[in-house]
């Protein structure tokens, strides 16, 4: 296309696309409850459209769409390795040695703070919140829906502390890049952060404590516990050898290891265990792994069992996994993909970012429209990376100017892009916990105390800088130039 021919849209223009959008999103998805996937495409279809009148072609959307598409591949296949780890952990008796246990360890009034401090382990250590969530999340949400508990506060826990590690892990790929983007040294950056981490830990432990104190301990599911239990010891052989896969998951990511690599080595591993202790059929392992699990498989194998030994509550609980379990996810994605791209040839957004920043004054307001713009990026674009450089692009310069650290834009990015990411229904990461935990992105949202914390307080920080001799906000006047240079190229 001749470039002549592509023509600017003004403020004024772009406020008309960007506000239809943001209602599709509100009523469309919010209120009214209509599929996510429609209502991206009607947004993405609005924006080519307007794309269009400013000599933009479709050809240019595709094009984005499938740069877009290429760079999410490793993802996409981590979320189908997940769905295959899920079925296959399930037949070897890897989640229900968790829930087993689960359940004669846990009490109930503590299991919302248990499922926050153990994933924030968990993915502190592995450094991923898709990993930590997708295996001893769904353990804790299975503990939970076997206690009768509140499935909304268990996954908004276990999406918190999924996304601690997330944050603060020296092995996490957002942190790495965050702290590379905003040219602020990795250890720097991760300690920098726990001024709103810290606070927002505390909160989150004091809120899922005082939501087990309701919790009433005499509930029919409660008394049928024991029932369960022994349905589960009946049908599965809960040796300490089912627990191998797991390790082997937390071993791979702690030597950084592919993640693709070690899913499936943890996935074939399981399958070599139900082989031998849960005496599955090579037929069953297949299906597990690519249809999902069914109690069927391995009441067939045990002598006088059936499936209705743990009842229909349970079955569905475990009935669960494969590939298959992850096509619609995937095609999310694809929706999701499809919207962005098209916002992003349409060149709304970065006319609205452009006339933002020559407003911005004050510290204060630097980094909370740095927060906002961190927000409303990844949610129109659901790619973290692009998301990161971006930000450096258009605030960089701007933190320098109000002598900020670049620990301070590095921060900014993990607590309004890394960590809400999940929390919207049309992300990648926001599809893939909703989908892995069973609960929808805006049921779990109030709970995700955690992720809604760091961008409050960082706002707070900068917001009250004046008033607490910046507390919270690292400046560079007292900087010496060496380290301003190590800061800028240390990861």
């Amino acid at each position: 296309m001749n470039d002549a021919n592509i023509k600017r849209p003004s403020i004024g223009m772009t406020m008309i696309p960007i506000g239809l959008a943001v209602a599709i999103f509100i009523i469309g998805i919010g209120v009214l409850k209509y599929q996510a996937e429609l209502m991206l495409f009607f947004a993405g279809a609005l924006f080519a459209i307007f794309a269009t009148f400013y000599g933009r072609s479709w050809e240019e959307i595709l094009v984005v769409m499938g740069d877009k598409i290429k760079k999410a591949l490793p993802a996409i296949l981590i979320l189908f390795s997940i769905g295959m780890l899920i079925g296959t952990w399930m037949i070897s008796g890897t989640i229900p040695f968790f829930v087993y246990y689960g359940l004669e360890i846990i009490n109930p009034a503590h299991l919302y703070v248990m499922a926050f401090l153990v994933t924030a382990i968990v993915s502190t250590c592995v450094g991923t919140s898709w990993g930590s969530a997708g295996t001893i999340g769904v353990a804790l949400m299975s503990i939970a829906q076997t206690m009768d508990l509140s499935m909304a506060v268990t996954a908004g826990a276990v999406v918190s502390g999924a996304y601690f590690g997330d944050k603060l892990s020296p092995l996490s790929d957002t942190t790495n890049m965050s702290s590379l983007a905003a040219g602020s040294n990795l250890y720097e950056h991760i300690r920098h952060m726990l001024f709103t981490s810290i606070p927002s830990s505390i909160i989150a432990v004091i809120v899922f404590f005082i939501m087990g104190l309701q919790i009433d301990s005499a509930t029919d599911q409660l008394a049928n516990v024991e029932e369960m239990l022994s349905g589960i010891g009946q049908l599965f052989n809960l040796n300490l050898v089912v627990l191998l896969p797991a390790i082997i998951v937390i071993a791979g990511s702690l030597m950084k290891k592919s993640p693709l690599i070690v899913l499936f080595i943890s996935a074939l591993t399981a399958m070599v265990v139900a082989l031998i202790f849960q005496h599955a059929t090579v037929s069953n392992l297949i299906t597990s792994a690519v249809e999902g699990f069914n109690v069927e498989m391995i009441a067939s194998s045990v002598a006088g069992a059936d499936a209705s030994i743990i009842g229909q509550d349970m079955q569905d609980l475990l009935n669960r996994g494969g590939l298959y379990s992850m096509y619609g996810a995937t095609f999310f994605v694809f929706c999701a993909f499809f919207f962005a791209s098209a916002l992003e040839v349409s060149q709304a957004l970065n006319v609205v970012l452009e006339k933002v920043i020559t407003y911005l004054r004050s510290v204060g307001s630097v980094v909370i429209a740095s927060l906002i713009t961190g927000f409303a990026v990844i949610n129109c674009t659901s790619n973290a990376l692009v998301t990161y450089f971006l930000i450096q692009d258009i605030y960089g310069d701007v933190y320098k100017k109000k002598n900020l650290h670049p620990v301070n834009l590095s921060r900014s990015m993990e607590d309004s892009v890394t960590v809400t990411e999940a929390l919207m229904p049309w992300t990648v990461s926001g599809v893939f916990m909703a989908t892995t935990l069973g609960v929808g992105n805006f049921e779990f949202l109030p709970w995700a105390i955690f992720n809604l914390g760091g961008i409050v307080f960082s706002a707070l920080y900068a917001f009250l800088a004046p008033l607490t001799g910046d507390f919270g906000i690292r400046k560079l006047k007292d900087e010496p130039e060496s380290g301003r240079a190590r800061s800028k190229t240390a990861i």
